[in-house]
């Protein structure tokens, strides 16, 4: 068991930029979560299959396949469609979290992150 006893949460971070990446893997793992990176969509959809993560972090801009059509399939699916997912994205402009939402993502955060609630935020969705 992990920290507070419960099992270790497995995260899927989706992001290309390798500087985001870093970021949220440094501040969940620190929180005793066990992280995973995939730099594009179709990495993603891999590794979705592979890991069967408690929870995704989405980038929206990603090369090969962006993260609402990869939300989209994920969320239609049933072997993954109880997997919440967080639009973590530099898409902060009007109507950006309403697109998110309406392709399944179930939370929404703009970057640039903010390390202090990036674990309360994750967590809530995997109680």
């Amino acid at each position: 068991m992990g920290k507070n006893d419960r099992p270790a949460w497995k995260i899927l971070v989706v992001d290309d930029n390798l500087d985001s990446r870093e970021l949220v893997v440094k501040v969940l793992k620190s929180k005793g979560l066990i992280l995973y990176e995939a730099v594009d969509g179709e990495d993603a959809l891999k590794k979705v299959a592979e890991i069967r993560p408690d929870l995704i972090l989405m980038d929206i801009s990603l090369p090969k396949l962006d993260g609402y059509e990869l939300t989209r399939r994920l969320k239609n699916d049933d072997a993954f469609s109880a997997i919440p997912i967080i639009a973590l994205t530099a898409h902060a402009m009007k109507g950006d979290m309403e697109k998110a939402l309406a392709a399944g993502c179930d939370d929404y955060i703009s970057k640039p992150i903010n390390i202090h609630t990036l674990y309360d935020r994750v967590a809530s969705l995997l109680k």
